[in-house]
């Protein structure tokens, strides 16, 4: 597999060696001797899969601790822009966020460690997206942030008029206003 470092400390993208014939592909989603040797180490324990069709907008959504999450993200079948946003306040790149597109032919990841924000939005007509978190879903302390922040300035690859998003989505605050972690006090890692 090849790692690929982005400007967000711990995010980084994989991209799987991936074998292919006439009868289809094989390819390795999760190896944990392989990706701890990459430096990703997690014990994950719980796996989910949500199936969207195009101009649904997921996120931003986080855990506070002690439900901190760490997320492996891809997509089996269309094709998403997933983002991760770090929310450490103190972190030299607070604020920032990474954006990759994945989908079920590049059959490419995203590792999203504790400390950030996620989301994704669907490209394609449908999207199957699955995902690998090292805590279970917790939601009394499940928390999010507006995907249209303007401090952010999130291109979402998709018009505005076409975003699908949950009730709950719709009242995320502004980052300025959110529940963050503390880059220093690393309570994030928790």
């Amino acid at each position: 597999m090849n790692i690929i470092p982005t400007l967000l400390d711990g995010v980084r993208i994989i991209e799987p060696k991936v074998f292919g014939d006439a009868r289809g592909y094989f390819f390795e989603s999760w190896n944990r001797k392989n990706y701890e040797e990459a430096g990703i180490c997690c014990n994950f324990v719980q796996d989910n899969e949500s199936c969207s069709t195009r101009g649904v907008l997921r996120g931003l959504h986080y855990q506070m601790p002690p439900y901190t999450q760490a997320k492996l993200v891809r997509v089996i079948r269309g094709t998403v822009l997933d983002v991760a946003v770090d929310i450490r306040k103190g972190s030299p790149t607070f604020g920032k966020y990474v954006a990759v597109e994945l989908s079920g032919e590049n059959k490419r990841q995203l590792f999203v460690p504790r400390g950030f924000a996620h989301g994704f939005a669907v490209l394609s007509d449908e999207a199957v997206f699955a995902y690998k978190c090292d805590n279970t879903y917790a939601p009394t302390h499940e928390r999010g942030i507006a995907c249209d922040d303007p401090f952010l300035g999130i291109d979402w690859k998709l018009e505005k008029e076409l975003w699908n998003l949950s009730a709950k989505d719709m009242k995320n605050p502004l980052l300025k206003d959110a529940e963050l972690f503390d880059y220093e006090k690393k309570e994030y890692l928790v």
